[in-house]
């Protein structure tokens, strides 16, 4: 595949050209020259940039992802900052499914007033003691 310019590489990733100026900024990526005044990168930025769209989804900060790339630009991925980012979504799952099975319960509630429940206020003193570990964020 020929060099891609800005526009292309914008067209194809799906990320606007202003977020991969703001990549390029931050290191995450580079492009190799100029055409005009539109930078063009090779096409080798598009499965880099797929990287990192998989790291924002998982949560990891831009300086999160650009500390997994060593100098030469290749993946040097911390397995450690894998797995407390995985632990970190574990807890969030849960917590999202206590919320939902609380909301689920509120609205079938046979009693007229929650607070009255107390399924419901057993519900709310666990959701209000739950903190987020570590390594999330």
């Amino acid at each position: 595949m020929k060099e891609l310019d800005i526009a292309e590489v914008a067209r194809h990733s799906g990320i606007p050209a202003s977020a991969l100026r703001y990549y390029e900024e931050k290191g995450l990526i580079a492009s190799v020259g100029r055409r005009g005044l539109r930078r063009i990168f090779d096409p080798d930025v598009l499965e880099r940039l797929s990287l990192i769209s998989l790291g924002q989804a998982a949560g990891f900060s831009l300086d999160e992802l650009a500390a997994m790339f060593g100098a030469d630009g290749r993946p040097c991925i911390d397995r450690g900052a894998l797995t407390a980012k995985a632990d970190a979504l574990d807890w969030t799952i849960r917590h999202l499914a206590a919320l939902r099975d609380g909301l689920r319960h509120a609205a079938a509630c046979p009693e007229a007033d929650h607070f009255a429940c107390p399924t419901f206020r057993r519900l709310m003193k666990a959701a209000a003691g739950r903190r987020k570990p570590k390594g999330g964020r």
